[in-house]
């Protein structure tokens, strides 16, 4: 292999992140030079997100299957969903009280004095918003049962299709040893699976230099001078609740945050560059795999918090909610608040593998509670794809607490080999998911009251 070639694997493997960097810089770059130009790239950032999100079914299904099965007793595992809701819900209450505090205290809605009569929904925004009224704070519970059972991965609804893996996986476990051979070949086809992945992942940097020369060409500098302020908030208490918030959670546990976040690295950018956390799905599970978290529990563990533990979404909505009533004038009590607090709560759950999501919820919350006008969306939809980047970026880094926490909860959660690991003195290709055998995960899974 010559040495060019040499360079190039290294900077599409072991370099990702780098490359991704300068993709994104590029893309930028392009967009802010040449904003059509920038634009009309948006199928790059497009088709890598959906070459993705085509994996992300069998990802799910593949490794809640395996994780249950090679765990120990059924009961063990409910234990572990009933703590995972547990964080789930203190997390994503705090980032909602979070958002609502910081925009009570600066109120940089204030001075806007927007005629609610006088906006119009139009285009992308009147779709989200009608989807939004047609939405009941209910709705994400009726919504996990699929049509059929192919339907939920042809939907791609990721809370239905985590329903039926585990029924399918608590069918295959209630079977014993006649189980077994169902659950290793689920497992052979989920690493194939994981091979696709990999192979798509060469297409990163390409995704991403698509993604963000449309997002600086289609929106660029224009739209954020009247907005970025907003925006720089928003930024700027993501960063304060990555560090701050989650990183007292990362203590608790035994770990530090900073270097948990240099280890994810090449998903963190790659969240950057696309405005979505759920193209990282699979590498996510391999890393806390290594990391030291056992499988069964970072196989029930992930994809059920990408569908409840959307901490950036929860401070987004409390962000906007509060930023359009001031922007109308609209003085909200704090009970008013708390009602929304509340109806956030609720509507906030399912919302991954909703196109837009947060605009969805945001309206489907505004519809039910009826103190603020849902036209107001129109006043930051403008600035929704620099939101969206740190809205993914604050539920990815809550995604990987989520694993560590509930396994450090158990008692199971491998703390020295995560210290080697974030210090760079073990591998990471030499973790779990490839040198402890699975019996011994699950037995502790399993055995752990």
């Amino acid at each position: 292999m010559s040495r060019a070639a040499s360079l190039l694997r290294t900077a599409f493997t072991t370099r990702l992140w780098l490359t991704v960097l300068v993709a994104l810089a590029l893309g930028a770059a392009l967009g802010l030079a040449a904003p059509d130009a920038g634009a009309s790239l948006q199928p790059l950032g497009d088709g890598f997100i959906s070459l993705i999100r085509m994996l992300v079914g069998p990802v799910i299904f593949c490794t809640i299957v395996t994780g249950v099965v090679s765990a120990g007793a059924l009961a063990g595992m409910g234990r572990i969903g009933v703590k995972a809701l547990v964080y789930f819900e203190v997390v994503t209450t705090i980032a909602l009280i979070m958002g609502l505090v910081v925009m009570d205290v600066l109120r940089p809605g204030d001075g806007v004095h927007a005629d609610p009569n006088a906006i119009k929904l139009a285009g992308k925004a009147s779709e989200y918003a009608s989807e939004g009224e047609h939405q009941h704070w209910y709705d994400f519970l009726v919504n996990t049962i699929p049509d059929s059972v192919v339907g939920a991965f042809v939907d791609g609804n990721v809370l239905q299709i985590l329903l039926v893996s585990v029924l399918f996986a608590i069918a295959v476990k209630m079977m014993g040893e006649r189980g077994a051979p169902i659950g290793r070949g689920v497992e052979r086809v989920g690493e194939a699976v994981f091979g696709i992945v990999k192979l798509v992942m060469y297409l990163a940097p390409f995704g991403a230099f698509g993604a963000m020369a449309y997002t600086t060409g289609k929106f660029g500098t224009k739209t954020l001078t009247s907005l970025g302020t907003f925006v720089g908030l928003f930024w700027l208490t993501g960063i304060v609740f990555c560090l701050v918030v989650l990183g007292t959670v990362a203590r608790i546990c035994g770990i530090r945050v900073l270097p948990l976040y240099r280890y994810f690295k090449d998903e963190l950018l790659i969240t950057l560059g696309t405005a979505n956390y759920e193209a990282v799905m699979p590498q996510l599970i391999e890393k806390l795999e290594r990391l030291g978290c056992p499988k069964p529990i970072v196989g029930l563990v992930v994809p059920s918090g990408y569908a409840f533990n959307s901490d950036g979404v929860c401070l987004y909505m409390g962000f906007a909610g509060l930023y359009i009533a001031q922007a109308f004038d609209i003085d909200l009590s704090i009970w008013q608040q708390l009602g929304l607090l509340a109806v956030f709560l609720l509507t906030s759950k399912g919302g991954a593998g909703i196109a837009g999501a947060g605009f969805v919820l945001l309206a489907a919350t505004l519809s039910t509670t009826g103190t603020v006008p849902v036209a107001g969306i129109m006043l930051i939809f403008g600035v929704d794809r620099f939101l969206s980047m740190m809205r993914g970026i604050v539920s990815l880094c809550g995604q990987m607490l989520a694993s560590i926490v509930v396994s450090a909860w158990e008692g199971v959660f491998d703390r020295e080999r995560a210290l080697l690991v974030l210090s760079g003195r073990a591998p990471a290709e030499d973790g779990p998911a490839a040198a402890e055998p699975a019996p011994s995960a699950a037995a502790a899974v399993g055995g752990n009251a």
